[in-house]
């Protein structure tokens, strides 16, 4: 039997306007946003769509705006009865897939990332952390690099996007040491991505403690569907162990790549990418190009995605 899973990015590919359509045209959504102003004290939904785009990329702000815009795109979905049989969401996304779940709460979810956030960007100065993605090596080759490069400082894989694409992280020396070495030992690609900390890596030990901190006090709910999480790449079906996944993130590499995988043995072959982008949706045709993939992001993606879900069933 084929199943639908839902995933929730982490990043955007377009800043300012994600989620406008989504708000004006659909009561759901506007709810979202409506809520995340009040629960965050300012109008989140006046700098998703008209900026600055300097202020929204901040990364206490980026992370409450793609999370309010995912769930509001989730809301939607939900209002037109389509629900998931599994969801995961990429990094920051794992908050998105809890809220779609029930286990965790918008008010906060909100506040728990835009901390998390500032705990991120605090963590480490600007300028001496880099990330960097590294196209057409193997895991091992790579960790071999990494251990090579770091040279008493920090680098390790940070994201395992696709059997082709693995994101580093850690001090911005060892980064490029790093990326030098793999182009030399026949990396398609090296290249710095645009970040303003080293996320997923160990550097980001100070955020980790203060994040627990906060989860500590929060209580979570039974998902009403499995989300398959980040650190370990496995079904997460009760509360207890949601909290803990939350927490081992912080400097954890995403497994994005077993996590698609092990749904994919579950018999998942429609994939809904819900939120703003389609990144994640770029990063699944390396995985496997047979899966049948959409997204939702405004009214446009919306009626193609419940076009094709209609053909599903």
């Amino acid at each position: 039997m084929s199943h639908i899973a839902f995933i929730f990015p982490g990043q955007a590919s377009q800043y300012p306007g994600m989620g406008k359509e989504l708000f004006e045209k659909y009561e759901p959504a506007r709810e979202v946003f409506e809520e995340a102003d009040r629960v965050l004290g300012f109008s989140l939904s006046q700098l998703c769509f008209e900026g600055p785009e300097d202020e929204l990329k901040l990364t206490q702000n980026t992370q409450p705006a793609i999370l309010a815009v995912s769930v509001a795109a989730y809301g939607v979905l939900a209002a037109n009865g389509i629900q998931p049989d599994y969801v995961a969401g990429h990094s920051l996304g794992e908050y998105s897939a809890l809220v779609a779940t029930g286990a965790l709460g918008l008010p906060e979810a909100l506040t728990l990332v835009r901390n998390r956030g500032r705990y991120m960007q605090e963590a480490v100065p600007i300028g001496q952390g880099a990330m960097a993605a590294i196209l057409g090596l193997d895991e091992e080759v790579l960790m071999g690099i990494c251990a090579e490069a770091a040279q008493g400082e920090i680098v390790s894989p940070a994201n395992f996007n696709s059997p082709q694409q693995t994101v580093i992280a850690g001090s911005a020396g060892a980064v490029q040491r790093a990326m030098k070495l793999a182009k030399d030992r026949g990396a398609k690609r090296a290249a710095p991505l645009p970040v303003s900390a080293p996320f997923h890596c160990a550097l980001m030990r100070p955020a980790e403690i203060q994040l627990q901190q906060d989860i500590a006090r929060l209580c979570f709910s039974e998902p009403a569907f499995p989300l398959v999480n980040n650190v370990d790449a496995v079904e997460v079906a009760t509360s207890a162990r949601i909290g803990d996944s939350l927490v081992r993130q912080v400097c954890s590499p995403v497994r994005w790549t077993e996590s698609m995988q092990f749904l994919i043995r579950r018999g998942v072959e429609f994939f809904v990418e819900v939120g703003p982008g389609r990144i994640l949706s770029g990063v699944l045709r390396q995985i496997d190009r047979n899966l049948k993939l959409a997204n939702v992001e405004n009214e446009k993606s919306l009626n193609e995605t419940l076009t094709f879900l209609s053909k599903t069933e």
